[in-house]
């Protein structure tokens, strides 16, 4: 069976012409080849599968918000992931989609009350990630680029939180046997970081940071990254 990109939404179009789009990028970092995955381009119309025929899924990243009710794919990729959950399909969503699981399944998602997060932060784990079958061979605490101006405020009632930082204390959870949320970017390096923090310099400086700072501190993420090829391992353990 193959896996299942849902595009959500995309990079800065230039950089996207020279170094691949978020599938692109997703896909690179799970370890698997251009056979082994189809891509749904929701944010450009596409309809979702209706088969559950898939090893797994990813939900990428987008620039979109989730709470904005005017976007038309919102209600049918949220309408597609319980119906996923209820067919057993290991999901993993990153930023803009770790919000939309868990918007989906019973969370609440709305701006971060401390404003944007941007740039390679520091994530630590919290005790229940020792026995999480993604988390558990990370170290205590990792690097991870990050950039995002909502979160996801409340989570579902049976997620369990797998990692945190002083900005934002769900960057990670499970719900269930496998689905995920990584508030992070596994799927970023460390020029595309770059490229964020100088794309949105004004709405850091807006909300008191440094752009140049952060720029000093971005570094590899190679921990963080190795969560994708983490996930497409599990999936490939499971007889579904």
């Amino acid at each position: 069976m193959k896996y299942l990109v849902i595009r959500t939404g995309g990079t800065f179009p230039q950089y996207a012409q020279k170094h691949g789009d978020f599938q692109d990028w997703t896909a690179r970092n799970m370890g698997i080849g251009a056979d082994e995955w189809v891509c749904s381009d929701v944010k450009n119309g596409e309809k979702l599968p209706s088969s559950w025929d898939f090893s797994g899924c990813v939900i990428t990243g987008s620039h979109d918000m989730v709470t904005d009710d005017s976007l038309p794919y919102l209600t049918s990729v949220k309408g597609w992931i319980r119906d996923a959950a209820s067919h057993d399909v290991p999901i993993l969503g990153i930023c803009f989609g770790h919000q939309l699981v868990a918007d989906a399944l019973g969370g609440k998602v709305g701006p971060h009350p401390q404003g944007p997060e941007i740039g390679t932060m520091q994530i630590h784990k919290t005790d229940q990630a020792a026995n999480d079958p993604l988390f558990s061979t990370l170290p205590d605490t990792f690097p991870a680029h990050t950039t995002h101006f909502q979160s996801a405020l409340t989570l579902p009632d049976d997620a369990v939180i797998l990692a945190h930082n002083k900005h934002e204390p769900h960057h990670a959870f499970r719900i269930g046997k496998h689905i995920w949320g990584v508030q992070f970017h596994p799927e970023f390096d460390a020029e595309a970081m770059r490229l964020y923090v100088a794309e949105q310099a004004q709405a850091i400086l807006k909300n008191g940071g440094d752009p140049s700072l952060l720029l000093s501190n971005v570094t590899q993420t190679h921990d963080a990254a190795s969560l994708l090829c983490t996930f497409t391992a599990y999936c490939r353990s499971l007889s579904r």
